[in-house]
């Protein structure tokens, strides 16, 4: 069982690594064949009718921006340095600015022809989820804006990576297929803004991440085009009320997400989707003897045809409920005296979709959402029901994104 990392260890382990990493691209010219640096650019359009996905005037809006810049320094055959930088501004989604997605450093532990095992140390990825570790890069990810069922938007920063250290052990041969096994174990920082979009304005304490713990397991067979995985996350915050007139209570939430997905990729066609349940636990915050543990569900499905080597379709349905005895929000709306909503316990996204690649490195995208529910707006323990006040919503998207 990996110990636990003290946080102002880590922190100091991040300055390293990205002073590190900042000397070796000063450097760039000297240590050519060891580094390798790569970047994104994108800019778009976003519409949204009836709900504060995006703001809370309903009209269209830039901020769809997302900037990058990532690299990595072999330091001998075994140690490898890694990290990424981004400035995002997506209203509503996530907090806005620069943050360091990941900075850490990779060992190769063991390789031979069948097995490899890598330990990440720092901020590290997470590899855990069908889209995880393509999700903070757009034009590596299937859609704009990825299934919110699973990919909550709310959560981005946190479900990105965090501090503290993963193992990845992977075997391959041709009888078995492949196999791919990780687990981490950090916390991630919450700012602020974070914390206002998992909460709401409402709550003037502090809230932190005590622990997060991730095991996914991955498994192709031997010359096939599928994939399938399975994944387990189990995370802990507190809150700690301000002692000046906070109106909120001292509280611990925690979360155990499962998921089952699959793959399919294939010379013209993409098949994908994840099933998922959650227990999403609180214990305090409205009044110290409040005690709510309601298990949610959600799936979507997800289709790509390439029709030639610039264009390509994109369908996509997914569902989400906050809670599995109450799909309806009956329940919710009456434990609230109607202040929230029956359809805050749910939503439901159709999505098409399209992206034309101009060249290599220079793509569009496009995608339209039918939406009913608002079960994944933010904030998320509090939600607004006076500016989400639509039981049936649509987006509209358009992102032009260059790579190099």
């Amino acid at each position: 069982m990996l110990c636990k990392l003290k946080s102002k260890t880590i922190e100091n382990l991040l300055y390293v690594l990205s002073a590190l990493l900042s000397f070796v691209v000063v450097n760039i010219e000297a240590a050519e064949q060891d580094l390798h640096y790569h970047g994104f650019i994108a800019q778009g359009v976003i519409d949204v009718n009836g709900s504060n996905f995006v703001n809370d005037n309903g009209e269209v809006s830039s901020k769809l921006t997302e900037l990058g810049i990532n690299g990595s320094y072999q330091l001998s055959a075994n140690l490898r340095l890694a990290g990424q930088i981004v400035y995002l501004n997506g209203g509503n989604r996530f907090a806005e600015g620069l943050r360091v997605d990941y900075a850490l450093l990779d060992w190769s532990v063991y390789k031979n022809s069948n097995w490899q095992a890598n330990l990440f140390l720092g901020r590290f990825k997470n590899n855990h989820w069908l889209y995880s570790s393509s999700r903070d890069i757009p034009f590596a990810r299937p859609s704009i804006i990825l299934p919110q069922s699973v990919y909550f938007d709310g959560f981005r920063d946190i479900a990105v990576g965090a501090d503290g250290a993963a193992i990845k052990i992977s075997r391959s041969d041709d009888y078995y297929g492949n196999f791919d096994f990780n687990f981490s174990y950090g916390t991630s920082p919450i700012s602020d803004k974070q914390a206002d979009i998992i909460l709401s304005t409402d709550a003037k304490g502090d809230v932190k991440q005590d622990s997060d713990i991730q095991i996914s397991l991955y498994w192709q067979p031997t010359f096939s085009s599928w994939r399938f995985g399975v994944s387990y996350l189990d995370t802990v915050f507190k809150y700690q009320e301000n002692s000046l007139g906070d109106r909120f209570f001292d509280a611990d939430f925690s979360f155990q997400f499962y998921t089952v997905n699959a793959l399919y990729e294939g010379e013209s066609w993409e098949f994908s989707g994840e099933v998922f349940q959650e227990v999403f636990s609180t214990e305090g915050f409205y009044v110290p003897t409040f005690n709510s543990e309601p298990t949610g569900q959600g799936m979507y499905v997800q289709s790509r045809y390439k029709i030639n080597r610039e264009l390509t379709l994109l369908a996509r349905y997914e569902r989400f409920y906050s809670d599995k005895n109450d799909k309806d929000g009956k329940k919710l709306e009456q434990e609230t005296n109607g202040t929230v909503p029956a359809y805050f316990a749910y939503q439901k996204d159709t999505t098409i979709g399209l992206s034309y690649d101009f060249s290599s490195n220079f793509r569009l995208r496009f995608e339209y959402h039918w939406l009913q529910g608002t079960g994944r707006l933010t904030p998320v323990v509090l939600p607004n029901p006076e500016v989400n006040n639509s039981k049936n919503w649509q987006l509209w998207a358009m992102q032009l994104m260059y790579w190099f």
